[in-house]
C-alpha cells in the first residue's frame, strides 16, 4: 500500500534556494525607494516519501541583497517541518501554521513580523501547495469550497477579537454561501479583473511610459499604476503623459513606496490631483496608522491604499479600525501565509473595504490570484472595485504561469498554488553559483 494511503508518509526534505533575477539591468521594478531592484525568491521545496510525486512549492519575495537572510530564516524552520506526517499537516493547515508562528523562541525575533514571519509564511504556503495538489485542486478552489467552519479553523484569532471574532467570520462566510458555485463558474469563464503596473516603473523614459500605457489600454486594462516620489516635477510630467496616453476614463493609481512623511505626502499628492489619481499607495511608513488616517482625511476623494509591507493581521486590523485606508493590499509572501491572509480578507469584509492585492514581484502574481479568487467565491462575493496587480515579467520561469486575457486573470485550473518554478530556472538563476550570476563575477 502506498505511504500516502496508509497515512505513514512523512515530509522528508525541505530545500531552500536563493534565486535572483537581474531585473536591475533594465530597471524593471524600479521605484522611489528601490531604484535598482533584482527581483529574488527565497524558494521552498517540500518533498515527501508518499510516492505520489507531489511536492510543495512556495517562496518569500525580496529585491536582491539580503535574500540570503530570508533563505536562512526559512531554513531555520526545518526542524518544524521535516519528519512530520503529510496527512496530519495537510489535514490541519491551521494547526500547522500556528505551530510555526507560536514557537516561543522564534517569536522573540518578531513577534510575527520581519524575516522570521515571512519565513513561516513561505513554509505555510508550500504546505498549502502540497495539500491542494493532493486534493487535485487549485488553491483558490480548494480553499473556496471548504465549509465556513473549516475556513474559520484556519485562522489565528489571537489579537483580533476586538474587531473580528469567530462568530463574525462565520456570519460573513455563511452569508456568502448562496451563489458559490455560480461564482466559481464565473471565474472559470471570465476570470478576475486586473490592473497593470508594467508602464509605470520609475526608471522608464516618458516615451516608454506613454507607449506601454497605450498598450495596456489596448490589452483591456481599465487601470494602470505609476511609481512616484523621486521628484515632483518629474511626477507631474509623467502623470500628464500617462493621462494623455490613456484618456479620462482609465484609472491611474500612483505608488510612493513609503517615500514621504505625512505632510509631504499630502502636499505632493495635491500637486498631482489635477490628473485624477485613483489612489495613492504607501504614502508613508507602513507602520504609521495615524499617518495614513491623516493622509486619507486630507486627500479625499483620492483613495489611500496600503498593505504590501504590513507585517501582520494586527496592523491591518488597526488600519481598518482607524479608518486609515480605502483599499487593503494583501501580499501572498509578506504575512504568515495563506492562513493569515484569510484573516485579513475577513477583516476587510467586516469593515466593508475592498481588497486589491499587491503582486509586483517574482511569483507574487502567481500566488496572490488564488487569494482574490477565494475572496470572490467565499468571502466578499463581489469583484466591484477590486483588481489584482499585474506585471508582465518573469512568469516564464513558472510551471503554471499566470494568464491575463482582456485585462483579467484567467482562473488557474492546475492543482496547487501556481508557485512552482521550472528546474532550469532554479539552476540558471541560483545565487551566487548559477550561470547568470557566476558570469558576472
Amino acid at each position: 500500500m502506498p505511504a500516502s494511503v496508509s497515512g505513514s508518509a512523512r515530509i522528508t526534505t525541505m530545500d531552500v534556494l536563493d534565486v535572483r533575477f537581474p531585473t536591475s539591468d533594465h530597471l524593471d521594478g524600479s521605484d522611489a525607494m528601490n531604484p535598482e531592484p533584482d527581483y529574488s525568491a527565497a524558494y521552498v521545496r517540500l518533498r515527501t516519501d508518499a510516492g505520489d510525486g507531489h511536492e510543495g512549492h512556495a517562496l518569500a519575495f525580496t529585491t536582491g541583497r539580503g535574500n540570503e537572510v530570508q533563505a536562512n530564516a526559512i531554513a531555520a524552520l526545518t526542524s518544524h517541518v521535516v519528519g512530520r506526517s503529510v496527512a496530519e499537516v495537510c489535514g490541519d493547515l491551521g494547526g500547522f501554521a500556528r505551530s510555526l508562528t507560536h514557537d516561543p523562541q522564534l517569536r522573540w525575533l518578531g513577534p510575527e513580523k520581519g524575516a522570521v514571519h515571512m519565513a513561516a509564511g513561505a513554509v505555510v504556503n508550500a504546505v498549502w501547495d502540497l495539500a491542494a495538489k493532493r486534493a487535485g485542486k487549485p488553491v483558490w478552489r480548494f480553499l473556496g469550497e471548504m465549509s465556513p467552519e473549516e475556513i474559520v479553523a484556519q485562522i489565528d484569532f489571537r489579537w483580533l477579537s476586538d474587531a473580528l471574532t469567530p462568530d463574525d467570520a462565520l456570519d460573513i462566510l455563511r452569508r456568502s454561501l448562496p451563489g458559490r458555485q455560480e461564482r466559481i463558474t464565473l471565474l472559470l469563464e471570465h476570470g478576475y479583473p486586473a490592473y497593470t503596473t508594467t508602464p509605470g516603473w520609475l526608471g522608464y523614459s516618458d516615451e516608454k511610459l506613454a507607449r506601454l500605457s497605450r498598450e495596456a489600454v489596448a490589452a483591456g486594462f481599465g487601470q494602470i499604476k505609476l511609481k512616484v516620489g523621486a521628484d515632483i516635477e518629474d511626477d507631474i510630467r509623467r502623470m500628464k503623459t500617462a493621462r494623455q496616453a490613456v484618456g479620462d476614463d482609465i484609472r491611474i493609481a500612483v505608488d510612493a513606496n513609503q517615500r514621504w512623511d505625512v505632510q509631504p505626502a499630502i502636499d505632493w499628492m495635491r500637486r498631482l490631483a489635477p490628473y485624477d489619481p485613483y489612489w495613492i499607495e504607501e504614502p508613508t511608513s507602513p507602520d504609521d496608522i495615524l499617518g495614513h488616517a491623516a493622509v486619507r482625511r486630507a486627500l479625499r476623494p483620492i483613495k489611500v491604499a496600503t498593505g504590501e509591507h504590513i507585517p501582520n493581521r494586527v496592523v491591518f486590523k488597526q488600519l481598518l479600525q482607524a479608518g486609515a485606508v480605502d483599499i487593503v493590499q494583501i501580499d501572498a509572501a509578506r504575512v504568515g501565509g495563506i492562513n493569515e491572509n484569510v484573516a485579513i480578507l475577513l477583516l476587510a469584509a467586516k469593515f466593508g473595504v475592498p481588497v486589491c492585492p499587491h503582486a509586483g514581484g517574482v511569483g507574487l502574481c502567481e500566488m496572490v490570484q488564488h487569494l482574490s479568487m477565494f475572496d470572490f467565491v467565499a468571502v466578499s462575493a463581489t469583484t466591484r472595485d477590486r483588481v489584482i496587480e499585474y506585471v508582465d515579467h518573469l512568469h516564464e520561469h513558472f510551471a503554471d504561469p499566470v494568464r491575463v486575457v482582456g485585462g483579467r486573470y484567467a482562473a488557474p485550473t492546475a492543482p496547487g498554488l501556481s508557485a512552482q518554478m521550472l528546474p532550469a530556472s532554479l539552476a540558471k538563476y541560483a545565487y551566487p553559483g548559477g550561470p547568470v550570476w557566476a558570469a558576472r563575477v
